[in-house]
């Protein structure tokens, strides 16, 4: 018998991937173009966010190609499988595809309460800190250099998801977040057979959107991690991204 959720989630993919695709608008504060687009297929509707290559500023440090990072970034989030092991939400559905501006990758739009990010959730909201443990691990493993404050949203389902991720995946250590408040701190026991299933076998769909160098060390990353599962400090206190929100 199959899994209603993954029914559902089947369901998601083919509208973002497939779905008749208009632009709603220019999501403002964005370095690179991205725009609210509305999504439909059938009886089905959606908003995504569309993020399109060509609309991407080139980058000394990463290579043209920064949506196939944001499609990857979903796929890791799948593989760790927290949804279960903590409530958490993840990365949402994310695919590449073709839209008005050319190929790029499309996601989900959450509905969520943009007055709330990181800083205040992690103050206001302990019985969160489960979820923002598993935010901080999932960047440890995809290295995010990027992860501010806003890219920390609580959906309106009560989950946290992660949104932004085209600045992850590099092979040198490039680290910077705001989440340093569990610096010290034991990884959770129930995140540890995600990332040691991904030490083992990073999912295949990988390979298609990183290069290989980039694929092996998120498995290093998770072994690393495996072998010390402690959320790192850090002593220069300068591995923030900019803006912090």
């Amino acid at each position: 018998m199959s899994d209603p959720g993954d029914a559902a989630l089947a369901s998601t993919l083919e509208l973002l991937a497939c779905g008749e695709l208009e632009i709603e608008g220019r999501m403002p504060w964005s370095s690179n173009a991205t725009f609210l687009v509305n999504l439909a297929l059938g009886e089905q509707r959606a908003q995504g966010i569309y993020k399109p290559h060509r609309g991407e500023r080139p980058l000394w440090d990463f290579p043209s190609g920064l949506y196939q990072r944001e499609v990857a970034a979903w796929h890791l989030s799948r593989a760790l499988g927290w949804e279960e092991a903590v409530g958490w939400g993840g990365v949402p559905p994310t695919v590449v595809r073709d839209g008005p501006f050319g190929i790029g990758s499309v996601q989900l739009f959450v509905a969520a309460d943009f007055e709330q990010h990181y800083f205040p959730l992690y103050e206001q909201r302990e019985d969160l800190h489960p979820q923002l443990m598993a935010m901080c691990a999932f960047d440890l493993v995809a290295n995010n250099t990027d992860r501010k404050s806003g890219h920390c949203l609580i959906g309106l389902d009560g989950r946290m998801w992660g949104i932004d991720h085209g600045l992850c995946f590099s092979v040198e250590p490039k680290l910077r977040t705001v989440i340093w408040e569990f610096g010290g701190g034991r990884i959770p026991e129930a995140l540890i057979p995600g990332i040691a299933a991904l030490a083992a076998a990073p999912p295949a769909a990988l390979g298609a959107l990183l290069n290989a160098d980039e694929v092996d060390a998120v498995a290093r990353r998770a072994a690393s991690l495996c072998h010390n599962p402690v959320f790192p400090i850090d002593p220069t206190g300068h591995r923030y991204p900019w803006p912090l929100v």
